[in-house]
């Protein structure tokens, strides 16, 4: 599934893919060798894609260690420490085995779905759509608030400065002048994600002051 999904990936993106000595793709490259030790992951076969679109704010990492970073992301990253906070982000997706987990739950709703309508004689769509801010989207926003707190720890033990992590979110907050309401989203909203990193700094810092020893001074 993985191999079908970057091979598609690939091919819709084709000649958009900044070469490996462009200086976005060279600090992709930087700030992941940093992370991956912290992750768990180090036996993946780790290749990054930076892809040539400033209209795109985004990042995803899909299993196997397929990294892609859109170029439009990079200025409101500003610096490796933001760009850890989203690659961070990212891979705790695939450490906590989130496709996984959304393959499972997406095999249970769609019976239910089905028995649903058919039950009921009501539209497909919108017994789907029902079902979906019912059990999918408050799930999905687990798996951000997790992947939010696992990314935060990994970056601090990378040493990078997790106070960025709020940074980064802030920024977010202002470019996102129209916030979708949290029940709508699958991702929590900037401000309620701020204010659960912020309660976690204390313990990044500790991370982070304990990975001196390896990277030297911090920030």
């Amino acid at each position: 599934m993985g191999k079908q999904q970057y091979g598609q990936i690939l091919q819709e993106f084709q000649g958009k893919i900044l070469p490996r000595w462009h200086p976005h793709s060279m600090m992709v490259h930087s700030v992941l060798n940093r992370l991956i030790p912290a992750s768990g992951l180090e036996g993946q076969q780790w290749e990054v894609h930076v892809i040539d679109d400033k209209e795109q704010m985004n990042a995803f990492v899909i299993p196997g260690g397929k990294v892609f970073v859109f170029s439009g992301l990079m200025p409101i990253c500003d610096g490796e420490d933001g760009l850890a906070t989203v690659l961070g982000h990212e891979i705790a997706h695939n450490v906590a085995h989130h496709a996984a987990e959304n393959y499972s739950r997406l095999s249970l709703v769609l019976p239910i779905a089905y028995l649903v309508s058919f039950i009921y004689d009501v539209s497909g769509n919108l017994t789907f759509t029902l079902l979906d801010y019912a059990y999918n989207k408050p799930g999905s926003r687990k798996q951000e608030s997790e992947a939010d707190y696992i990314g935060l720890m990994m970056m601090a033990q990378s040493s990078f400065d997790p106070e960025a992590a709020v940074e980064l979110w802030q920024r977010m907050e202002k470019v996102n002048q129209v916030a979708i309401p949290q029940f709508l989203s699958t991702h929590p909203s900037n401000h309620n994600r701020i204010a659960k990193i912020q309660e976690w700094l204390p313990q990044a810092r500790i991370l982070a002051e304990q990975s001196k020893d390896e990277y030297g001074t911090l920030f």
